[in-house]
C-alpha cells in the first residue's frame, strides 16, 4: 500500500511554462479591470448622491461652484469665463435711460 507521494522536481516543456504564464497574465488582467469597473462603479455612486444634494440643496451648489471658480483662479490663466444666466443678461441688456 502506497502511503504517501513526493514530487522532487518537474521539467516542463518551453511551450507549456509559457502557456502557464500566459494564463497566469490573463487573470491578472481580469481582477485589474475587474476592480477598475467596482471604482468606477462606486465613482458613479458617488456622482448621484452628489447630484441629488446639489439639486435638493440651492446653496451647496453655490459653495460647489465658488469652489470651481477658486480652481480656476489658482491656475495660471489670464481668462475666467463667469456662466450667467440668461434672464440676468436680458436684464442687462436693457440697460437704463433717462426716459425710464
Amino acid at each position: 500500500k502506497v502511503t504517501g507521494v513526493e514530487i522532487k522536481d518537474v521539467d516542463l516543456n518551453d511551450s507549456m511554462v509559457r502557456a502557464i504564464a500566459k494564463q497566469a497574465e490573463a487573470e491578472r488582467l481580469r481582477r485589474a479591470k475587474v476592480i477598475n469597473a467596482e471604482g468606477e462603479q462606486q465613482a458613479a455612486e458617488k456622482l448621484v448622491e452628489a447630484g441629488r444634494i446639489l439639486a435638493s440643496e440651492p446653496q451647496a451648489m453655490q459653495l460647489r461652484y465658488f469652489a470651481a471658480l477658486h480652481d480656476v483662479a489658482g491656475e495660471r490663466s489670464s481668462t475666467i469665463v463667469f456662466p450667467l444666466p440668461i434672464d440676468l443678461l436680458a436684464h442687462l441688456g436693457r440697460g437704463t435711460s433717462a426716459a425710464e
